[in-house]
């Protein structure tokens, strides 16, 4: 392999095919130079996609793995059955040091079990989360968890912000982010148990928390960082998908009502494009899933090529920033503050 980072890449996990992640692969080799990848799955496959244009040489290799974790595997079934998927071989390549992250669009409960059992959590961190960032006024906010942990404790929600915060310093380059726990209102007396005793927690820690955010601030520049459980993150995270997605077809309805409406839409198609793009969810794909002992990405099931390739780039960031290393230096740190 060439000087850079080293990533394996799942190229059997997610609902649109091995021809998609290959697609996504060649789109980083292309776009930078410091980067190599280990595609992992059966070599046919991944050969027959990549045809008559083949990937660089010394910066891809093919690793080959005989099963395939399903979308609809339970995580007995992938953790204990499947030892020889493409997922697990792809975590296996950053235990055994080949590779600094792994990137999979497959089963996310198997993705974090697997990930959990061979690579292990951070001392410190109870329960890994899953972590991604979302469009904002502020340019994007970093939320979590979006499903890992469906019931949480106040620790591991104050924990969940430790981590986020580390994340947003060391990508963003921001020393102080904001910090705000998701809750039904503003006041102190509002929320359950958990969230009113992480909002203590929170308060009397180092870090810069901001107080409860309401389901309509995540998008706005309240907090750089929005702690919840999984249920309440993945419900909020899945609900504005679904909105999204009816203004656009709402949009495209509008626009074909009328002959006039036709022309506006055409004069308006140049503010249309670039209001989508700040708002392309293929440009926030890619969900850390932090506290682990090394990088690993979920990409989402049906991303394309784009989409993948950014999941890529996220896990590039996070190796060249380092930022299990990080999480632990400060569990550490924390750990004496308190002994």
């Amino acid at each position: 392999m060439s000087a850079g980072f080293t990533v394996a890449v799942d190229a059997m996990g997610g609902d649109k095919g091995t021809g998609v992640i290959v697609e996504g692969v060649r789109q980083v080799l292309s776009a930078r130079d410091d980067a190599n990848l280990l595609l992992v799955g059966d070599p046919d496959e991944i050969q027959k996609h990549i045809g008559n244009n083949p990937l660089p040489k010394g910066r891809t290799e093919i690793v080959e793995a005989s099963e395939v974790v399903n979308m609809d595997d339970s995580v007995a079934v992938a953790l204990r059955n499947k030892k020889k998927s493409s997922m697990r071989i792809a975590i296996d390549q950053v235990k055994s040091g080949r590779a600094s992250a792994c990137v999979s669009s497959g089963n996310t409960s198997a993705l974090m079990a697997i990930s959990k059992f061979v690579l292990k959590t951070i001392p410190g961190i109870d329960r890994p989360a899953i972590c991604t960032t979302i469009p904002a006024l502020n340019g994007h906010t970093h939320m979590l968890d979006l499903g890992a942990n469906v019931d949480c404790s106040a620790d591991h929600l104050y924990q969940f912000a430790a981590m986020g915060s580390i994340l947003a310093h060391a990508i963003d380059d921001n020393s102080r982010p904001t910090v705000g726990l998701l809750n039904i209102g503003s006041e102190d007396i509002k929320g359950n148990e958990q969230v009113k005793e992480a909002a203590e927690l929170l308060s009397d820690s180092t870090l810069n928390y901001v107080g409860f955010v309401e389901g309509n601030e995540i998008y706005t520049d309240r907090a750089d960082i929005v702690v919840c459980d999984g249920f309440v993150g993945n419900v909020s995270l899945k609900t504005s998908e679904g909105v999204a997605n009816l203004v656009s077809v709402y949009l495209k309805e509008e626009f074909m009502r009328s002959p006039m409406n036709k022309l506006v839409g055409l004069l308006a198609k140049p503010i249309l494009r670039s209001f989508g793009n700040r708002i392309d969810p293929r440009q926030y794909n890619g969900a850390s899933l932090l506290g682990l002992k090394g990088v690993v990405i979920k990409s989402h099931g049906s991303a394309d090529a784009v989409a993948f390739a950014n999941a890529i780039n996220i896990a590039l960031l996070e190796i060249a920033n380092d930022v299990p290393s990080k999480i632990s230096e400060s569990m550490n740190q924390s750990h004496n503050s308190v002994a």
